[in-house]
């Protein structure tokens, strides 16, 4: 397969055409432009190839995409953005799901390209479950909970097997369908994690039970609590549909200090 880097044929008429214009724009006016200027770029006969590069991958199939995006990576062609549109625009993403087991720059691809694809939602729980990579964690994470119902059964197994235990809480804390047992794990959590009660307020939060609101209720009255934590109670209890009007002195919190300097 013939590789074409239709980027660094860009990057030529790009120059050529800031030489003639040279001073004509403000730098913050290129940025503007030049993004324009791609698009149009995508659009425009390549002489040697005889199409524009928008129809170029328009013409292939599913299979050539993929394999045109592998072959790229493994030459290290630079990949184009019109490449990547193009898949996109298809969510071939059986034949994308290969490539999460291949190098770093095939996974990441593969990752940006499937996006919340439902079809990929348990093959993403996997690799957050074995995966050591806080980043790929993190994107495998983002995605699940666009559709966490699906995988609910094995984030509930997986966190009471203390797997990734943070993740599952987040995972379920979006779930759609609501059940007793899952509003019941993250009240558990939320209060018996100390370290951590802005982040499992969140939860109950997104979870979006009302039940919560007299667990949140208690901890916000509590003397001891922080400006972060007062902060994010406060707005899981709002979230919920409650309120909590009593005033409170955070003068003495670093935190407080911070953002509040006069105060």
């Amino acid at each position: 397969m013939k590789l074409y880097d239709f980027d660094g044929m860009f990057d030529e008429k790009l120059s050529e055409y800031i030489s003639k214009n040279a001073g004509r724009y403000k730098e913050n006016e290129w940025e503007d432009i030049i993004p324009v200027l791609y698009q149009r770029f995508g659009d425009t006969v390549v002489k040697s190839l005889g199409k524009t590069p928008r129809k170029f991958y328009g013409e292939m199939t599913d299979e050539e995409l993929v394999k045109c995006l592998r072959a790229h990576l493994k030459q290290e062609v630079p990949v184009s953005d019109f490449l990547c549109t193009e898949i996109e625009n298809r969510r071939p993403a059986e034949l994308l799901l290969p490539l999460l087991d291949g190098t770093r720059g095939e996974c990441e691809y593969a990752l940006n390209l499937i996006g919340a694809d439902e079809r990929a939602v348990y093959k993403y729980m996997d690799m957050l479950i074995s995966s050591d990579d806080e980043d790929i964690k993190n994107t495998c994470a983002d995605y699940i909970k666009e559709n966490a119902d699906l995988v609910l059964s094995s984030a509930l197994e997986n966190y009471k097997k203390g797997v990734c235990p943070e993740y599952m809480l987040e995972i379920m804390s979006r779930t759609v369908k609501k059940s007793d047992e899952v509003f019941d794990v993250l009240v558990k959590a939320f209060r018996g994690d100390a370290d951590n009660i802005p982040m499992h307020a969140s939860y109950l939060a997104a979870y979006g039970d009302e039940r919560a609101l007299e667990f949140l209720l208690d901890k916000i009255d509590e003397d001891g609590i922080t400006f972060v934590e007062y902060q994010e109670l406060k707005f899981a209890i709002e979230a919920l549909g409650g309120e909590y009007e009593k005033e409170r002195d955070f003068s003495n919190d670093p935190y407080y200090k911070l953002i509040h300097p006069q105060g």
